[in-house]
């Protein structure tokens, strides 16, 4: 049976109608994403100081593949992370279905042995041109689910999908069409997540810093650690 992704956060879901007083004892987990900026990092140390995941860049595109993902995801394994990859889309270059393809076909897939989470779709500022890579809302949002359902078809998972509010609102109109399906994980520097776009009723990560003691950026997971144990087996 698939979990659907109310019951993944039950316990931030309930956190979200509870007191503010009870708001600020619940539960969260801390973790971190990295990729071939971060060639060396001490697992082992991140792990002793309470980090339990790790969400490791794998692709880009259909001609890129992180040369630090394979030696990342096995340190990951062996320190005891809950790990998965992800995945820098580039809608302007091919389409969702053949993007997903590549990433599964390069470290993205998911497997229910309990340590592996779903796939991580990064959908982002262009780095290299226009903002929204040239698409209309309507375009980016056909371009993402074809992503969504092939990542869904060949694993059983629907896809984290990671983005800012900003970006989001801009350039696929602010689109609810994900906000069931794909956990969100939200990156906003600040104190807080907050504005939650696209229909959303909360992240399930919040990437709220761009540096991490042990490397990358640093991911706080939206609920318990067996909240984050049922992400990850499905």
């Amino acid at each position: 049976m698939k979990l659907s992704l109310a019951s993944v956060l039950l316990g931030a879901t309930s956190a979200l109608a509870a007191p503010a007083a009870e708001l600020e004892k619940r539960a969260t987990v801390q973790g971190f994403d990295i990729s071939h900026y971060q060639p060396n990092v001490n697992f082992g140390a991140a792990y002793s100081s309470g980090a339990r995941f790790v969400i490791i860049k794998a692709t880009e595109g259909t001609s890129y593949i992180d040369p630090s993902f394979s030696s990342h995801y096995t340190g990951a394994t062996n320190a005891g992370f809950i790990r998965g990859g992800y995945h820098f889309a580039h809608p302007d270059s091919s389409s969702g279905a053949t993007q997903a393809n590549y990433f599964l076909a390069h470290g993205g897939g998911w497997s229910g042995d309990g340590i592996t989470l779903p796939g991580m779709l990064d959908i982002e500022y262009n780095p290299n041109g226009a903002t929204c890579y040239g698409l209309s809302a309507s375009a980016m949002v056909s371009w993402i689910s074809s992503f969504v359902s092939t990542y869904h078809s060949k694993t059983g998972r629907y896809p984290m999908i990671y983005s800012t509010n900003d970006w989001w609102t801009t350039c696929t109109g602010n689109s609810k069409s994900f906000s069931s399906t794909c956990p969100l994980v939200l990156a906003r520097y600040g104190s807080s997540p907050g504005t939650i776009p696209g229909g959303w009723p909360f992240q399930t990560i919040w990437q709220n810093a761009d540096s991490y003691a042990y490397g990358g950026d640093s991911d706080i997971f939206n609920g318990a650690l067996t909240n984050l144990k049922k992400l990850a087996t499905g």
